[in-house]
């Protein structure tokens, strides 16, 4: 994915957001509400999207055959290319979806699974590194 480390560190952040402000932590619970906290940007490419609700546009139905939170993050970036068409009436759909996914999205368009996938996978190398660097020390 090309903006897999970004999206990374917009998920560590809402991780690490999410965990000082608990008082008690339930990992299944971290999971699900981490996910559905705001990202920084829709993690989607500004090519695909911008296919992606072009053809949405030409009333093709390639929606119905997606997971729902994909449907559900195109849905919402279909909505805001339109609010944003009457804005800029002069921009191709190409970029409208560039200024779209550029702004903050509502959640992470993730499953807790997949968070949790991503979570573990990304400390595990955090601590490989850090004890990389203490072995040079």
């Amino acid at each position: 994915m090309e903006y897999s480390q970004e999206r990374m560190n917009d998920l560590m952040r809402a991780y690490d957001e999410y965990i000082s402000s608990c008082g008690y932590i339930r990992m299944p619970e971290v999971y699900n509400v981490i996910v559905n906290m705001p990202s920084r940007r829709f993690w989607v490419s500004d090519i695909r999207a911008a296919l992606v609700i072009s053809s949405i546009m030409r009333g093709d139905d390639n929606l119905s055959g997606m997971w729902p939170l994909k449907k559900e993050m195109y849905e919402e970036i279909y909505t805001r290319v339109l609010k944003l068409k009457v804005e800029y009436p002069d921009l191709t759909i190409s970029e409208l979806c560039s200024k779209v996914i550029a702004q903050p999205a509502p959640k992470f368009y993730l499953t807790p699974g997949s968070a949790k996938m991503m979570i573990c996978k990304a400390k595990k190398q955090w601590i490989q590194e850090k004890w990389k660097k203490l072995r040079l020390l």
